[in-house]
């Protein structure tokens, strides 16, 4: 969700490092693009709505300057136009600013603007930024920029450039990232390291409430009084060739190819973490001894989106292997509530990209009142990776579609290793965790296995996209699996897809099953196998096309549908092979329906603002 680039040096043209930069952020959502560079005549800016491409088309051919900023927009403040597109100049045409994030006081700034005879040129709350920039009477640019930011309340980072103050990116943030790369007599600006990696994997990560002044040969960091707050670059472990994704999709787009990554990614985030001998897991990286393992008595997982329902799936294996009273809350809520924060409590916040902003309020809310967080993030050195007390990397490589498959499923073997740790600690025998160990060294093949059914699940994901609105239904450990279902095939369908317990049906739900609501089902061979079976025949009795997502061993009688059949693991692990189809199907019925199934409307692969 926006992105922001910036570039200043003594060997190269901005420009195109610029738009290169953009480019490789374009997997975040954007609905228009711009950039910004100084020049010997001044500040000169050019932006589009539209896509980097459309941007890049009507750049003028000159357009000279080696010190820039560039960014993507996701509409929050105005319609995607050109004129609300990044960067945004002051009056003067001195001061050109980007900006992620809200500006919460925004309405009161820009009438306060307006009485002072300013003529606002856009919608948006960043335009406000450059004018309090331009208007402070600051000496220096990081003074401008310190005075400006006393005046705002909200969440930002941002890249400002002067004309009066050429040899510098003055940059800040609060609530949302900015990293500083590090080069030879060049430095780079990014909120993203997939905009940088390939220039260097040198970084500094700037934390909130920091600005800072990047300058060809380095960068100083400040608190927001400008006092001095040293901050050393550190080298990423880090494979550049690995974000080097843009246009590494293939025929099938980005989601195709993630999806068919799943087994890979399950060898790498289990690998070296799964000890045989004492059927345990090893995570170091939680950075809690075993005495302090056993003193947890609660578990609650934070997330939003996908990372919510799998975190479900998580929370209910902690339950099962570990013993431990443990549930999944929507990190977006979690802290307008004022939560109880409990000392013995073990919370765990689930991120792809580390810098889902809700998620990462609920981290800092949880630290401010003292109590314990850990991580399974995707990104390494993200904000979330960075402000917890420990974790666990996913390992999943990067992931562009906006519809998380691959890190999905790491998460769940993630939440596995923490559950099979948490109960080896506590009651869960040997024998058990020998059968949980040997169950997921076997999963990767599993996972291979039901992506071999993509072919034959093409036609009933057609069928599916033909309906205007679907059920998805399980229960137990197959509600997260529906809610995931659910999930996937609204935001790339756009149809409306909603999940509910398959116990609930009768208590209003059943309504509205008629023959063009078709309804996906999670049945697993378990211990609520008869019951499910019997909702099953419920739904078809109403004339409910019917579509049963289970396992070969599952007598479902004579209930008219359509059957699909996945290998079964051990019933703590089932959910994530029960997903995996559900993306198949999902992916189907999108490339069915003609739509872009990587970039779907309205939505964003990292959500930075609130």
């Amino acid at each position: 969700m926006c992105g922001i680039v910036g570039y200043i040096g003594t060997k190269q043209e901005a420009a195109p490092l610029l738009l290169e930069g953009l480019t490789r952020l374009e997997h975040r959502g954007y609905d228009s693009a711009g950039v910004a560079v100084l020049a010997p005549s001044g500040v000169r800016v050019a932006k589009r709505a539209g896509r980097v491409r459309d941007l890049q088309e009507a750049l003028p051919k000159r357009f000279a300057g080696k010190v820039g900023i560039g960014h993507t927009r996701w509409a929050t403040h105005g319609p995607a136009t050109d004129a609300n597109a990044h960067p945004h100049t002051d009056a003067k045409g001195d001061v050109a600013v980007v900006h992620n994030g809200i500006i919460d006081n925004a309405a009161a700034l820009r009438a306060e603007l307006t009485d002072a005879g300013v003529d606002l040129l856009s919608d948006t709350d960043t335009e406000v930024l450059a004018h309090l920039v331009g208007r402070s009477e600051g000496a220096t640019l990081e003074a401008k920029v310190a005075e400006a930011l006393t005046r705002v309340d909200g969440t930002y980072g941002l890249a400002v450039l002067h004309a009066d103050f050429p040899d510098r990116i003055v940059v800040a943030r609060n609530g949302s990232p900015l990293i500083i790369g590090v080069g030879d007599k060049e430095m780079h600006v990014a909120s993203d390291l997939a905009a940088l990696v390939r220039y260097t994997t040198t970084v500094a990560h700037l934390e909130d409430g920091e600005i800072a002044t990047v300058t060809a040969s380095g960068f100083t960091t400040y608190r927001a009084d400008l006092t001095h707050a040293p901050r050393t670059a550190t080298e990423l472990d880090v494979d550049p060739a690995a974000y080097d994704v843009a246009d590494a999709g293939g025929e099938g787009g980005h989601m195709w190819r993630e999806m068919f990554e799943q087994p890979a990614a399950a060898e790498r985030v289990l690998r070296g973490r799964l000890d045989e001998r004492f059927g345990t897991a090893h995570l170091g990286g939680l950075n809690m001894d075993a005495r302090e393992t056993r003193a947890i008595r609660r578990v609650k997982v934070l997330g939003c989106g996908s990372a919510y329902y799998v975190g479900q799936m998580g929370a209910s294996l902690i339950e099962e292997l570990a013993r431990i009273p443990a549930d999944a809350e929507a990190a977006s809520e979690f802290r307008y509530r004022d939560p109880v924060i409990e000392p013995d409590t073990l919370y765990v916040a689930v991120s792809q990209s580390g810098e889902t902003i809700d998620t990462l309020l609920a981290v800092q809310e949880i630290r401010r009142k003292g109590g314990r967080v850990v991580g399974l993030v995707n990104v390494v050195g993200s904000a979330i990776a960075r402000e917890v007390d420990g974790g666990i990397y996913l390992h999943a490589g990067p992931e562009v579609a906006v519809a998380s498959t691959k890190a999905l499923t790491t998460m769940f073997l993630g939440f596995s290793l923490l559950a099979l740790q948490l109960g080896r600690v506590r009651d869960l025998s040997v024998a058990d965790g020998k059968r949980i160990v040997t169950a997921l060294q076997a999963l990767p093949e599993h996972v291979e296995e039901v992506l071999a059914l993509s072919d034959e699940l093409v036609e009933v994901a057609e069928q599916l996209a033909a309906a205007d609105s679907l059920f998805f239904v399980g229960r137990v450990r197959g509600f997260p699996v529906a809610r995931e279902g659910a999930q996937k095939f609204k935001e790339i369908t756009y149809r409306h897809a909603e999940a509910y317990q398959t116990s609930e049906l009768k208590h209003g739900p059943l309504a509205l099953i008629s023959p063009a609501v078709p309804t996906v089902a999670v049945v697993p061979h378990d211990e609520l196998t008869d019951r499910n079976v019997g909702a099953l025949h419920e739904i078809a009795a109403r004339g409910g096309p019917l579509v049963v997502v289970t396992h070969a061993d599952v007598d479902l009688g004579d209930v008219p549908c359509r059957r699909i059949d996945v290998p079964r693991s051990e019933r703590e692990l089932d959910p994530i092979l029960l997903t995996l189809p559900l993306q198949l199907l999902a992916f189907h019925a999108a490339t069915h329906l003609g739509l872009d199934v990587d970039k779907p409307r309205n939505l964003a692969k990292s959500v930075t603002v609130e």
